[in-house]
């Protein structure tokens, strides 16, 4: 998988910019603020419909403008395929091969990426929200009918807490709609909590491998999928999952209407991470944290390959100035895989050489960007 070109209009702090790629490395390079993390973030856009920095679209695009939009090229199996967004106040659109997609799980999952910030580093010992977010930005890439499962999710677990709100302001709300609420949820939960433990697994076997060679063989990574619900647990079949879900609901439903919250669901589940059998985010060292979560990054790239046949995009944003030299020569050897890679960084002193004799490199200054080589 490669991006041929990008273009972008009214984006970030671009006017317009139109650029075409190399097939293995491309280096933005440029002091900070200058916009090189846009153009990333660019990429990241056109593939995934959403930004990883904002959860505001509007805030994508230029300064007094209408509206923003970002074209680009991408190769897939061998395959051309022309993407489109354009984001505007009324919403956003999305367009491949020229034709609009009326869904965005449609859209998301043609162009895979994977992008490592420095803030990816906090996957370890960051918030649970970090981590749902992980997996749900990642699972939709390679199975778009959860993008779609997760936001009528999202809208019944809406629904259920307004309803258990009220139910704690007015002794009258209705017990028949909370049950048929309850049902809906379990439903759906059931089918995300399923789909995001097989993840999860197979997230796990290649982050086994990846951490042991990092550590050279005196780690072992373990990733667990933590369920709210303590019965539901990895290699549970769907009837197991809502039956432990219906017991639960039931158990808590006095609390949840005192708390005016659904107290339980995938949207208070959590990742769990050993190295050793020791919790990494409470024991670990900062350098074990920061390797799991290298390794849960390259981990990534090879589960995509596994499910979509070809490896994703590689985005790195400024992330190889966090790491020391052991974790960068990992990270690096990635480059030397068929993976096309896009690289912010503040200066090239320390790049294997090699690396940049085959490189692209351009010269970002305030918006604007100039091909150096490549």
């Amino acid at each position: 998988m490669k991006l041929e070109s990008i273009e972008l209009t009214n984006y970030r702090n671009y006017s317009h910019l139109s650029l075409s790629f190399s097939d293995s490395v491309n280096i933005f390079l440029g002091e900070n603020a200058q916009g090189k993390t846009n153009l990333l973030e660019a990429i990241y856009v056109l593939a995934i419909a959403k930004s990883a920095r904002t959860a505001h679209d509007k805030d994508l695009i230029k300064w007094d403008k209408e509206y923003g939009k970002i074209k680009g090229k991408i190769t897939r199996h061998g395959d051309t395929v022309p993407m489109e967004i354009v984001i505007s106040k009324k919403g956003k659109k999305a367009k491949a091969n020229h034709l609009e997609k009326r869904r965005l799980s449609e859209y998301v999952g043609i162009c895979n990426v994977v992008m490592f910030a420095p803030e990816d580093l906090n996957l370890i010992k960051g918030s649970p929200a970090i981590r749902r977010r992980f997996i749900d930005m990642e699972m939709g890439q390679i199975a778009p009918v959860y993008i779609h499962d997760l936001g009528e999710y999202l809208k019944v677990l809406q629904q259920r807490n307004a309803l258990l709100k009220d139910f704690s302001r007015h002794a009258g709300s209705s017990g028949a709609l909370l049950d048929i609420l309850t049902e809906k949820l379990i439903e759906l939960a059931s089918g995300i909590v399923m789909r995001r433990q097989a993840f999860v697994s197979g997230l796990n076997k290649w982050a086994i491998e990846i951490h042991s060679d990092i550590s050279h063989g005196r780690e072992r990574l373990s990733i667990a999928y933590h369920s709210s619900v303590r019965d539901v647990l990895e290699n549970c079949d769907r009837s197991k999952i809502v039956n432990a879900y219906e017991e639960t609901y039931e158990r808590l439903k006095k609390r949840e209407i005192e708390r005016g919250l659904t107290l339980i669901g995938p949207h208070r589940d959590d990742l769990r991470f050993r190295i050793n059998d020791r919790d990494v985010q409470t024991f670990g060292s900062q350098g074990q944290q920061r390797t799991a979560a290298l390794s849960v990054k390259l981990a990534e790239l090879e589960l995509i390959r596994h499910e979509v046949g070809e490896y994703p995009l590689l985005l790195l944003d400024d992330v190889l100035s966090e790491l020391d030299d052991a974790r960068k020569t990992h990270l690096l050897g990635v480059f030397k895989q068929k993976v096309q890679t896009f690289v912010t960084t503040t200066s090239v002193a320390g790049l294997d050489r090699s690396l940049l004799d085959r490189a692209a490199l351009f010269q970002i200054h305030q918006g604007t960007v100039e091909s150096l080589k490549g």
